[in-house]
């Protein structure tokens, strides 16, 4: 489902006013999967006490603080900063896309303008974020979804059931969009394979992640559902093989 662009530089800027650092770790891990960072900084007033939290992990994640007072009651004066330097570190041609870590929908024009530029966009934030930043990015995941549960060691582990999310209204436009989408790339026999199928959604919907309905990857999310047919081929390479779907 996701692009092979791990080789992609990236400029990871973080929105600390915006962003909780509870699960900095899980962010980075993330973001290590779309490319390796060339630049990390965050920006906030650091005189704040509402981002104390994030002091205690700068250091171990080797990111750069960047300072912005807050000179006016009810103006971010730390959105200003973060855009600024983001098209400073564009025309540096050092990076070939952003990290915009944020759940603001102020960044909006920024994801569009650095797109319009030719760079690879990736958004995250919580699920709060406004729609329009979503959509403004080529990828945008919900920090929600990377808090990995904690699990006594002297308890051994019960095998996870995938749950699907209980919303019914949710489901539904989501089946519609995996229905619609199959057909969209079926061939002449209706089957669609499976890895082009994880891309199409996430450009129709940026924010598009299995994991936002209760499943690690997209196959099983399928599976879950009655109006999909699976044909996994086998490919001659070991256990290696393709999945392709098509609607019943």
């Amino acid at each position: 489902m996701q692009d092979r662009i791990a080789d992609l530089r990236l400029a990871v800027l973080i929105d600390a006013d915006n962003v909780p650092s509870a699960n900095i770790k899980g962010m980075m891990e993330e973001i290590a999967k779309y490319g390796t960072p060339t630049f990390k900084r965050i920006y906030g007033d650091w005189t704040n006490p509402r981002v104390s939290n994030w002091k205690a992990v700068l250091l171990d994640n080797a990111i750069t603080p960047i300072h912005q007072y807050s000179y006016t009651t009810g103006k971010n004066a730390t959105d200003s900063a973060m855009i600024i330097d983001a098209m400073d570190i564009l025309y540096t041609g050092r990076v070939d896309g952003f990290c915009l870590v944020s759940s603001d929908s102020d960044f909006t024009r920024l994801a569009i303008r650095l797109r319009e530029a030719g760079m690879k966009v990736f958004g995250m934030g919580e699920q709060k974020t406004p729609s329009a930043f979503t959509s403004a990015c080529d990828r945008f995941i919900y920090i929600e979804i990377l808090a990995k549960p904690k699990v006594p060691k002297t308890v051994a582990k019960a095998p996870e059931k995938e749950t699907k999310t209980p919303d019914d209204k949710v489901d539904a436009k989501l089946l519609a969009m995996l229905t619609d989408s199959v057909d969209d790339l079926a061939d002449e026999d209706g089957w669609t394979f499976l890895g082009e199928l994880g891309n199409l959604l996430i450009k129709k919907q940026p924010s598009f992640d299995a994991r936002n309905y209760g499943y690690n990857k997209l196959l099983p999310l399928i599976k879950s559902y009655r109006q999909f047919e699976v044909d996994e081929r086998p490919t001659g390479k070991g256990n290696i093989r393709h999945v392709f779907v098509r609607n019943r």
